[in-house]
């Protein structure tokens, strides 16, 4: 009886999903003739347009990284234009900055907002500090008493957002700069079986 053994899909499990990542993130990415023709961005389109600043490098991609995560988080509002402005005097990749901003969205902040708020509170301790003598107390009104817990919840939702920013950067850093060093050791590893095989076969 032959042994019929199981076929092996996705060798390279890890490769094909970064491919895959890639791909997405090419079709997402804006362009440079899509800025150009944006109304807003045109006066100032010839700065941000530079070929240095579309270029995918080690240095630039991470870069690009960690200031769309300072955007997405700092920025409620305009934050792919405010990529675009702080990509310009570090020279970071513009389509990276712009494209990671979308971490926060429509669909995702309301989670983010949650997330901040708890985690803030958290860092600041504010139910500790306010125990004993609450905020709302010198005001006796109600317009008072929501508009102190609106302060309140805002500004450690600000301060989560503010934590959310310097750590997700540091973190997406990191991680891009680490993952683009294994992307392109990969395609040199490819590149170099390939020509070893085709040497191989010619010698034959």
């Amino acid at each position: 009886m032959a042994d019929h053994k199981p076929k092996v899909k996705d060798k390279d499990f890890a490769a094909r999903t970064i491919k895959n990542a890639v791909q997405w993130l090419q079709r997402k990415m804006p362009t440079r003739a899509g800025m150009e023709r944006n109304k807003f961005l045109k006066p100032i389109a010839h700065r941000f347009l530079r070929s240095e600043l579309w270029r995918f490098t080690r240095r630039s991609v991470p870069r690009g990284v960690a200031l769309g995560m300072l955007a997405a988080f700092l920025v409620p509002v305009g934050q792919i234009f405010a990529a675009v402005f702080l990509a310009l005097p570090v020279r970071a990749n513009v389509p990276i900055a712009a494209l990671t901003t979308f971490i926060t969205n429509p669909l995702t902040y309301p989670f983010w907002i949650a997330a901040a708020n708890q985690v803030g509170r958290f860092a600041l301790q504010v139910d500790a500090l306010t125990s004993s003598r609450p905020i709302n107390t010198h005001i006796q009104s109600e317009f008072g008493q929501w508009l102190s817990w609106l302060v309140r919840e805002a500004g450690v939702t600000a301060f989560g957002f503010l934590l959310f920013a310097i750590v997700f950067a540091a973190i997406g850093y990191l991680v891009s700069s680490f993952g683009w060093r294994w992307w392109i050791g990969h395609k040199r590893k490819g590149r170099l079986s390939q020509i070893l095989a085709d040497r191989a076969g010619d010698g034959q």
